[in-house]
């Protein structure tokens, strides 16, 4: 049950409704989805599910059938599991009088219409954002800071490749030093170069009309990221004068 919010949480419409703000939207749907963040309500707004009205400064009010409208995605997603478009089209379909059912759950014909994935489910190679959060033991406000910075990127999914639970942990290691997000935005932008300079070597492989060097890519990407990650820890090392165990 989505709480209704009362007093000055909005300001007044003609029928007699509230708009709010995307904080008092929060925390309406937080009962029912307590994983349920800033970002994926920014992210849903993005992707069409919903289109709140603006003030004239640009900030964002929810009228209750927006609030209705997010709740409603976000029980498809976590009953059926549906991709994004599929979701649209359903409420599309409702808001125009219809009564359209439901695919069923992990219908593959409905996902390879919508041309998305799936929302998944945990796995080795990806966690949703309560894994994460459970993982590297920190909290929704730090991770939506480091996503700030974009030290963290979610997938369009909102899951997030395992890798992320190692940065998420170094970075909270560098945070009990003093080194604020702020501060590593240059690591960010160093490891993004080292990265982009792999791709140039690699990318003439991945369009090799032979299949076997097409495969080649991916090992060679492995050891040229290997051996980068090894020359930063040795210049790291040499420039600071000391060994590493």
């Amino acid at each position: 049950m989505l709480r209704t919010p009362t007093g000055g949480a909005g300001h007044g419409t003609a029928g007699g409704n509230r708009l709010v703000s995307i904080g008092s939207v929060l925390a309406q749907l937080r009962d029912e989805f307590p994983e349920v963040t800033i970002s994926k309500i920014r992210f849903l707004e993005a992707e069409g599910l919903v289109e709140p009205q603006r003030t004239p400064s640009g900030y964002r009010k929810f009228s209750p059938e927006d609030v209705e409208r997010l709740a409603q995605v976000l029980r498809m997603q976590r009953d059926h599991y549906l991709p994004l478009k599929v979701i649209r089209e359903h409420l599309d379909a409702l808001g125009r009088g219809e009564e359209p059912s439901l695919p069923p759950q992990g219908a593959p014909g409905e996902a390879a219409a919508a041309g998305e994935l799936q929302p998944e489910r945990p796995t080795a190679a990806r966690v949703g954002r309560a894994e994460l959060l459970a993982a590297a033991e920190v909290t929704e406000e730090e991770l939506d800071e480091w996503e700030s910075y974009g030290l963290i990127t979610p997938a369009a999914d909102e899951g997030y490749d395992a890798e992320s639970v190692t940065v998420a942990k170094l970075i909270a290691d560098l945070g009990r030093f003093g080194l604020e997000p702020r501060h590593l935005r240059a690591m960010k932008a160093a490891a993004d170069r080292e990265a982009g300079l792999v791709e140039q070597v690699v990318a003439p492989l991945r369009r090799h009309r032979n299949p076997q060097t097409r495969a080649h890519a991916e090992a060679t990407t492995k050891e040229l990221a290997a051996l980068s990650v090894r020359l930063h820890a040795a210049l790291v090392q040499t420039a600071l004068g000391v060994r590493l165990p």
